[in-house]
């Protein structure tokens, strides 16, 4: 093959792992590994003919390569045969032109990279489909790999059973009890995975699930399915490539993504930076990462080190007990990818901001309202992206992209007790079913006096 990649050590530290290694984490410093590629090899095609056959395979038919993801094979596993690739038509999501929600807000130009329109509605289809083909490959190589698990908030394991399914691969899912959807919940039970409802938050959950999986304690035959495993990384750097690619390959100013785990934000990143290396753009946007605030210890640490007047790094990082929020996917207290995160940040002049339940709530029905079906974790990046705008750091002509990260119809219950009132504080935006007669000329009288009130 023309192309190959390999584990490293984000720290430094010597080594190339095979990608077909059992390994999540360093040998040396048991720091995160990241996935790095060949770009020597990489550079013998030029930025124009790179630009070129990646717009020459998007959205059509010839296997793999009409995949979103795998549209970009050579950037992303090059390793592996199309035989064993398991796509379920991930990635290839509309960049949604907000026209109506940006003149509300003052900005011309914005932009929701909508996520959640892929097969299990969330962005985590990106980053399993590379996973999950790894894993077939593996296993197509004679790899003793009995299943394949994960931790989960809910999207994680609705991709991983889906994409397992699709494989003949059987999956473990580990789940905190009552923290998430039930349309979460039913995708991993219909794609016949082992789902476990564990009574803990999802940090105690993943503390399990690397137990499960942790090479050091004998061969389980059970391959972690997690972002701190760098293959699903790969996949979801993607979304950098397909936003320049859908702006006729210019980029925009900014990128806002919500931020729980770390792993999308970091996949972002990483994704810019590479296209910046290999020559395809001049200088990466600014990344903004957006947490809640009843989870939110990036942000903490990132007003720690704007306090001291410095870029941020590890040392400002404390882990928190995440309270619940209604952001349920990143209720997440410490933060597998952080190492990741924070150079992410430092590498595009990225901030981290925060938004409060009622702010996040507020700004997904107010989008609502223009068009878009937002998910909660959505709202905390459009909450955050309205104060940018309030504070003139992000101006009336800039480019902008918000990430949204999944389907609002996973939430249902989040907009229902948003529009009935049922959340604890105001629904700016309540809207509600309203009762009228069926007497035709009594209920056509009704319905223009409430057409009237609107005044839209």
């Amino acid at each position: 093959m023309p192309y190959r990649a390999w584990f490293s050590c984000v720290a430094g530290c010597p080594g190339e792992h095979p990608l077909s290694q059992v390994i999540y984490r360093c040998p040396s410093c048991a720091g995160l590994l990241e996935v790095v590629h060949d770009e020597a090899a990489l550079r013998r095609r030029s930025p124009a003919a790179w630009m070129r056959v990646f717009d020459e395979r998007f959205l059509r038919t010839s296997w793999p390569y009409g995949s979103g993801v795998w549209g970009k094979k050579e950037w992303v596993q090059p390793m592996i045969s199309a035989d064993n690739v398991v796509s379920l038509f991930e990635g290839g999501s509309n960049l949604f032109w907000a026209e109506r929600y940006g003149a509300q807000l003052g900005v011309s130009d914005l932009w929701i990279k909508q996520c959640g329109t892929s097969h299990t509605g969330s962005f985590k289809d990106l980053g399993m489909t590379v996973l999950v083909s790894t894993v077939k490959q593996m296993r197509a190589d004679g790899a003793p790999i009995r299943a394949v698990a994960c931790a989960s908030t809910g999207d994680t394991s609705a991709a991983l059973a889906a994409y397992g399914a699709a494989a003949g691969i059987p999956v473990i899912v580990l789940l905190p009890a009552n923290k998430i959807t039930a349309a979460q919940l039913v995708q991993p039970i219909a794609n016949g995975a082992i789902v476990c409802s564990l009574d803990t938050d999802f940090d105690g959950c993943m503390k399990v699930v690397q137990r499960l999986t942790d090479t050091d304690r004998g061969d389980s035959g059970i391959y972690l399915a997690n972002s701190m495993n760098s293959l699903r990384v790969e996949g979801q750097k993607t979304i950098s490539l397909e936003i320049v690619q859908q702006f006729d390959w210019e980029v925009p100013d900014w990128v806002l993504v919500p931020g729980g785990n770390l792993g999308n934000v970091s996949a972002i990143a990483k994704g810019f930076m590479e296209m910046k290396r290999l020559g395809l753009i001049s200088t990466p946007p600014r990344l903004v990462c957006c947490q809640a605030e009843h989870a939110n210890p990036l942000f903490l640490a990132y007003e720690r080190a704007r306090a001291a007047g410095r870029e941020m790094t590890l040392d400002d990082f404390e882990a928190v007990r995440a309270r619940p929020t209604l952001a349920s996917a990143i209720q997440i207290g410490d933060p597998v990818s952080l190492p990741k995160a924070v150079k992410a940040l430092v590498d595009t002049g990225g901030i981290v901001l925060q938004a409060s339940e009622a702010q996040l709530a507020n700004a997904s029905a107010r989008a609502d309202r223009t068009g878009l079906f937002t998910c909660p974790h959505t709202g905390v990046a459009l909450a955050c992206l309205e104060q940018l705008i309030e504070r003139g750091t992000i101006g009336a002509e800039d480019r902008v992209v918000v990430v949204s990260t999944a389907h609002g119809l996973k939430f249902t219950e989040f907009k229902a007790g948003y529009h009935e009132r049922r959340l604890g504080f105001e629904s700016e935006y309540a809207n509600t079913p309203v009762s009228i007669t069926g007497d035709p000329e009594q209920a056509i009288g009704e319905l223009h006096r409430l057409l009237d009130q609107r005044g839209d």
